[in-house]
């Protein structure tokens, strides 16, 4: 098949997983072509099924911001009409369902029977679509759309909550590449972090407010106070890294606590990690947990969104109330000085994961193509 595939080049969750889809389709042969207004993140090597199209953005005196979504379906019926598309699966609903829908429009019979797919991330639905400046258009562009996805049970339903959806969802969830996250134990990399046996939580996220990242800071410091040798490693960086900062010197704990920055192979760290903290106010599916499990990492985490999903308390990990430190300070402490519960849990841990195996998951998308395409022609 010939494939499109729109996503934003973000390190976050949606451009991950759009441009993991793409590598993993091109594997099984499929030519792909990824359209954005950067080079994603984790398009770091090179395929030969994978090529990458950048959105142009010209600069008018007359836009003060240029028309990034007319610009991108204008790409979009490009490669329809010159690279024969098969498929256009676009993932975030705003502009890319509605640029996607505008491109189907100018092409007219042409496009007719090249389905759009879309996939609902998140922060499209519950966030940024939910504004009411955009609600109609987003309602109209899901509408629109051949077929829809979501990363979760828990985005569906708030997809149908929230919007009037007259299409059916499918749930497909998130997925890792097991074979790049799954432990792989460096013993001078965890000694130069966390000397003389500590141990070892890590954080990675965005550091958006809604990340609650002060508020690991504050788990990390109960499981100090409790006389537990450890050390936190926060990946990632955003709004809230100065408050998270700010907390560490507020509660004594910045000479345990180091900031890392953005790191490409996140993997390297949740391999010398002993447990992993996201106590996020909003998570519609979780796949910073999902790769922290894949290292054999068990989890703590808020109990919102799509999080127990991934995370089964008691079996991977622990799952609190959004805001209770306390709770998660306990559990922390719990698996941490417990040897043989925290060895099954990272057991439990990675086991949890292999069913979020890319491969799998990229089949499923294949056959979902399918499925829309045939649809359209019948």
């Amino acid at each position: 098949m010939n494939i499109g595939i729109v996503c934003y080049p973000t390190f976050g969750g949606s451009g991950v997983i759009a441009t993991e889809l793409a590598k993993g389709l091109a594997e099984n042969d499929h030519q792909v072509h990824i359209l954005s207004y950067a080079r994603p993140a984790r398009l770091d090597t090179f395929q030969t099924n994978v090529t990458f199209h950048e959105v142009d953005l010209s600069s008018y005196p007359l836009f003060e911001y240029p028309p990034y979504d007319l610009a991108l379906a204008n790409v979009m019926a490009s490669l329809i009409q010159y690279e024969k598309l098969d498929v256009l699966h676009v993932h975030y609903a705003i502009p890319h369902a509605t640029s996607a829908y505008l491109a189907k429009q100018i092409l007219g019979e042409m496009a007719a029977q090249v389905p759009i797919i879309t996939t609902l991330h998140g922060t499209d639905i519950t966030v940024v679509g939910s504004d009411p400046s955009y609600k109609r258009v987003v309602d109209f562009s899901i509408n629109q759309s051949d077929g829809v996805t979501a990363v979760s049970e828990y985005l569906k339903e708030e997809t149908y909550r929230r919007f009037d959806i007259q299409k059916e969802i499918r749930v497909i969830p998130n997925f890792i590449d097991i074979e790049r996250f799954k432990r792989n134990s460096n013993r001078t990399l965890k000694e130069k972090f966390a000397p003389g046996g500590s141990k070892v939580l890590v954080h990675v996220s965005n550091f958006r407010e809604v990340k609650r990242v002060p508020e690991v800071v504050s788990v990390f410091h109960k499981v100090v106070e409790h006389g537990v040798e450890a050390r936190l490693l926060m990946v990632g960086d955003g709004p809230d890294r100065k408050k998270a900062e700010q907390r560490c010197r507020d509660l004594g704990v910045c000479d345990k606590v180091r900031f890392l920055g953005k790191q490409e192979h996140v993997e390297e760290i949740l391999s010398i990690a002993d447990l992993f903290l996201i106590p996020s106010g909003s998570e519609t599916f979780g796949l910073a947990a999902l790769e922290a499990m894949g290292c054999s990492v068990p989890v703590i985490s808020s109990d919102i969104g799509g999080l127990p999903e991934v995370n089964i308390h008691g079996e991977t990990g622990y799952l609190c109330d959004l805001d209770d430190i306390d709770c998660m300070g306990e559990y922390a402490i719990k698996l941490l000085t417990d040897k043989k519960l925290h060895s099954k849990m990272a057991k439990n841990a990675r086991k949890r994961a292999e069913k979020f195996e890319l491969k799998r998951l990229v089949t499923v998308y294949e056959e979902y193509y399918k499925e829309v395409a045939a649809g359209l022609s019948s």
